[in-house]
């Protein structure tokens, strides 16, 4: 059986000390590739750096909205160059639109625009961060597909919104990823998401260090082999195999990062 965690950091501070024996961990629990995440161009060094250690490591450059303030007039043309240097680059991100702990609306959807005109000049994924901003995000996707005529290929990544919200996004294209919050107990919403997205459409992630899953939830630091835990959880959800679902999200990561494992 054969896992894909799509969302990771690795380069923050809380595996600095171990993580050789972090990734003998998701090895063993059947992880045979990850894709990591950047929060902003600082990083790009950092994760390079790493994916130069992990033959089974790709990722993603961009700008978290919660960082949208470090965007300058350079930034761009930084996110490209970066992105055309490294065939391991395989996404444009993590981007996007917060309003839980920000509310710089223009700014962000300024950043999260260009953005997406990076990742379709380079003809890459996107890597969507959405909080409390699922309408937004979904005008901003609209508009962009009304003025190029063309749709953006992607996910949502860490998941949380309703159903409704969530068939938004599969009409627009997109994946969805579900993380350790889908285990949680109160987390209906999200679970009842989980239940009814398409399967070819399904992804799943860690987003760690953070929302590390059940059983392993009252550890400080979540890790890549506890995205077997998530994978678990949907496909108890859904009434499906945990092995149907590693096939089916491995399959589905491989086409939109456009892998090869």
């Amino acid at each position: 059986m054969q896992l894909i965690d799509t969302h990771v950091h690795l380069n923050f501070e809380a595996f600095q000390q171990d993580l050789a024996m972090v990734r003998s961990r998701w090895q063993e629990a059947g992880v045979v590739h990850l894709v990591h995440s950047c929060v902003e161009p600082s990083e790009f060094a950092s994760i390079q750096a790493i994916a130069q250690q992990i033959p089974e490591l790709s990722f993603a450059v961009g700008l978290h909205p919660l960082d949208a303030d470090k965007w300058n007039s350079n930034t761009a043309d930084e996110i490209k160059t970066f992105a055309r240097s490294d065939l391991r680059v395989v996404a444009i991100g993590e981007m996007g639109l917060d309003f839980y702990k920000a509310d710089n609306y223009e700014h962000q959807v300024m950043v999260f625009e260009s953005q997406l005109a990076i990742a379709s000049e380079l003809d890459l994924p996107v890597i969507i961060h959405c909080r409390d901003a699922a309408s937004s995000v979904k005008e901003v996707l609209r508009k962009w597909i009304d003025l190029k005529g063309e749709r953006v290929r992607g996910v949502m990544h860490c998941w949380g919104g309703e159903p409704e919200e969530t068939q938004w996004f599969l009409d627009l294209g997109f994946y969805i990823s579900f993380s350790g919050t889908v285990t949680f107990k109160n987390a209906k919403t999200i679970q009842s998401s989980a239940a009814m997205v398409s399967s070819d459409r399904l992804l799943i992630e860690t987003d760690c260090p953070f929302l590390a899953p059940v059983p392993k939830r009252g550890e400080r630091r979540n890790e890549p082999a506890y995205v077997r835990y998530v994978a678990e959880h949907v496909a108890n959800l859904r009434g499906e195999t945990l092995e149907t679902i590693a096939q089916q999200t491995t399959e589905n990561a491989c086409k939109l990062f456009r892998l090869k494992i």
